[in-house]
């Protein structure tokens, strides 16, 4: 074999072993975590950074938000924390939206990994904490001020041990001080993990920095990234999306043009940031866009500087997509993650036949506290105050060739929290959790289901439940090339009464909460769905007979 030839394989093959070191640095996180949405729904995120703050290799395991947000939040971690000051022990973090993931619930930990004293790497990870103080998850904030507890880049810990009077800080400002500092710590230690194995990989394979290893994957992936958009035609493709809002109407314009070997998406002329809480900080803009475009445009290219660096995303300050501080910005996922869906549309003007329809996007996050006396925050039983997170997932839309996933949260990625977890943190009781029929759209290929969840209490008392991430309930998940739409979204209590508007509800004792997730849009013609999947769909309950005769004419 030639050396040329071999030198690659060596290459390819260390590659292969950095992600496996992130991974594990992934798996660490997720295994120590102390809150649930981290520990059971995986909302988290680690990567591996040359000393200069480009990243090199992100998990597997995590959300495109957090991902993507953190390639550039390593780089602010920098500007205040210069490489040549890092020291071993030092590790840093910080939850400023606008420099980190784009609201107050996820810190950003940053590990510098040395060798004989000399920087070699960086490591950083992320996860979303239970609570930051403030007005706790909702979308009610008017700034940034009233959301939580902003902690700006510091050091957590150096050579002589962790900085508790920093910790103490941050617990004494949260409802649920206990698992935060326990996620903080766990972050800490999943940077220390990956840490220890990148410093096993460099002994396996003798090198002694990952300057050259960093350059190639980062070429590599660039070329390939590059070679991708070569294949999407040149032009200007637009779209336009409206969302349900908070106190008006979301309106998002999108325009991509494709330039060679590069794609730049514009946002101008969306809807100026909102007055409440659901404003997408442009970092998170940014993250989840080039998520969508390399989906479709290059799903196979590994994510990291190379390849994001290659879609550049634009938007107007001060608008819901770049909204500046002290805006408020805790449930920045109603816009933010409905961007994929936005470049979707772009795409699917270029590349036609190519793109799934509409998701229901946002995870509509369950965020329930009770205010009974008697325990502390977090912790379960009738007489107990209580403060915690499940969440619940709507449809994806139909796949060309495929019908869309059921409650399954794209594009975030995260898994379900199971209820058993969440009863066992608090007096609640899941009563039905079970998929919604007929609510995926009507196409040739059928949108993927949403569910209904049904909750009560223990005992009789009331609880609240922030319905700052209900979206779709006006504005469903719209088909592509002739499919239906999805079902839209809904929540009421079981006594009839209907939420309209993003703002915390009480269910009142003896009453349960009701949540119908909304269903992916549909993919082409209904009247060219196979009759046996039509069949099928009615066995498994799917679609109920009324809305097979309504949809398909069956």
């Amino acid at each position: 074999m030639q050396p040329e030839a071999l030198a690659a394989i060596h290459r390819q093959v260390m590659w292969n072993r950095l992600v496996a070191v992130v991974e594990e640095q992934a798996q660490a996180l997720l295994r120590a975590a102390f809150g649930a949405v981290t520990r059971e729904a995986g909302d988290l995120s680690a990567g591996v950074y040359a000393p200069d703050g480009r990243m090199i290799a992100q998990a597997v395991t995590g959300t495109p938000g957090h991902v993507n947000t953190m390639a550039l939040a390593v780089a602010h971690f920098l500007d205040r924390f210069p490489a040549a000051t890092m020291r071993p022990g030092d590790v840093f973090l910080g939850n400023d939206p606008w420099l980190g993931t784009g609201h107050l619930f996820d810190f950003v930990v940053v590990t510098p990994a040395f060798r004989d004293d000399r920087l070699v790497a960086l490591f950083a990870s992320t996860c979303h904490v239970v609570d930051v103080g403030g007005r706790g998850f909702t979308a009610d904030a008017t700034s940034v001020f009233e959301e939580g507890t902003l902690i700006p880049h510091m050091r957590v810990r150096d050579a002589k041990g962790l900085n508790e009077d920093l910790l103490a800080i941050i617990c004494a400002n949260s409802r649920n001080p206990v698992e935060v500092r326990g996620d903080l710590l766990s972050l800490v230690s999943s940077n220390d993990t990956g840490v220890r194995r990148l410093a096993d990989m460099m002994d396996e394979f003798a090198i002694e920095e990952l300057g050259p290893l960093a350059d190639f994957i980062l070429s590599s992936s660039e070329a390939a990234t590059r070679a991708a958009i070569r294949e999407v035609p040149n032009g200007v493709y637009e779209c336009e999306m409206t969302l349900d809002g908070y106190e008006a109407p979301i309106v998002l314009r999108a325009r991509m043009t494709v330039e060679d070997e590069r794609i730049v998406l514009d946002y101008a002329g969306s809807s100026p940031a909102s007055r409440y809480g659901i404003n997408s900080p442009k970092c998170y803009t940014d993250a989840y866009t080039a998520f969508g475009l390399k989906c479709v445009v290059a799903p196979e290219v590994p994510n990291n500087a190379g390849s994001l660096g290659c879609f550049v995303i634009e938007a107007e300050p001060g608008s819901c997509v770049a909204p500046e501080r002290p805006s408020p910005v805790t449930a920045r996922h109603v816009i933010g993650q409905m961007l994929p869906d936005v470049a979707f549309g772009c795409l699917a003007r270029a590349l036609p036949g190519r793109v799934p329809a509409e998701s229901a996007g946002s995870i509509w996050v369950l965020a329930m506290s009770g205010q009974g006396p008697g325990q502390g925050a977090g912790q379960g039983g009738p007489a107990g105050r209580f403060n915690v997170m499940n969440v619940g997932l709507g449809g994806v839309g139909a796949r060309p060739g495929k019908d869309g996933l059921a409650t399954t949260a794209f594009p975030s990625g995260v898994g379900a929290i199971p209820v058993e977890v969440t009863e066992n943190e608090a007096p609640l009781v899941f009563w039905r959790k079970e998929l919604l029929p007929d609510s995926g759209g009507p196409g040739a290929v059928r949108g993927g289901l949403g569910q209904v969840i049904e909750i009560g209490a223990i005992g009789d008392r009331p609880f609240s439940i922030s319905a700052a991430t209900f979206d779709r309930m006006r504005n469903p998940a719209r088909g592509r090339d002739g499919g239906g739409s999805g079902r839209v979204g809904a929540a009421h209590l079981a006594s009839g009464t209907r939420f309209t508007g993003k703002t915390v509800y009480v269910v009142p004792a003896g009453d349960r909460l009701v949540l119908e997730l909304p269903g992916g849009g549909g993919l082409g013609d209904p009247a060219a769905r196979d009759p046996a999947a039509i069949a099928a769909d009615l066995e498994a309950g799917y679609v109920t007979a009324e809305g097979a005769r309504r949809d398909y004419g069956g």
